[in-house]
């Protein structure tokens, strides 16, 4: 026999909400102060910032493209997006991450140290997940690497046994796949 359930006056706990990955393509004037205040937006807040890169796109408009990778719930991630688009300068918000899969690329410049076998191994990994080198001596190369950022993770990996010294990374650039409406 199936047991009464009890009358409770407190609300029934809420399922948690998933933490999400978004990338985000923000398109400003390119004025004075505008990443500031992004950057502010987010700060002022408690949102974290996983990646942040930002350039001018139409130097006869003065129009810059940040792209931001940020997580979040996704009711967070919406109030950051209307948060966003209520910013002056901001001309649009594009949530790339649901429009579709984006393109997104990073640049790393790694230095690796090493001698006899790991620096054979270093140069041998390198040409597999193709990266250049733009540096090298007896005792070093730097390697140039763009990809996915999971790619070059993976590759970082695989250097911190070989000898990594160094890493340099520029953020990642990300673009919606397909036909999509101009700035």
């Amino acid at each position: 026999m199936a047991q009464p359930q009890k009358q409770t006056h407190y609300p029934t706990p809420v399922a948690r909400e998933e933490i999400e990955q978004r990338t985000l393509s923000v398109i400003v004037d390119n004025e004075p102060g505008v990443l500031a205040r992004v950057i502010g937006l987010f700060s002022g807040r408690g949102y974290n910032i996983d990646s942040l890169t930002v350039t001018e796109t139409e130097h006869e408009k003065h129009i810059s493209r940040i792209t931001i990778i940020t997580t979040g719930t996704p009711m967070v991630i919406e109030q950051i997006k209307h948060q966003l688009e209520r910013l002056v300068p901001v001309h649009r918000v594009h949530d790339l991450t649901l429009e579709g899969e984006p393109l997104e690329r990073e640049l790393a410049l790694v230095k690796v140290q090493g001698r006899g076998e790991k620096r054979i191994e270093a140069l041998r990994m390198a040409e597999i997940f193709r990266a250049n080198v733009i540096d090298a001596s007896t005792e070093h190369f730097i390697f140039e690497m763009t990809g996915r950022a999971r790619d070059i993770e993976q590759f970082l990996q695989i250097m911190s046994e070989l000898g990594l010294v160094e890493v340099a990374r520029t953020g990642i650039a990300a673009i919606a796949r397909g036909r999509t409406e101009g700035l």
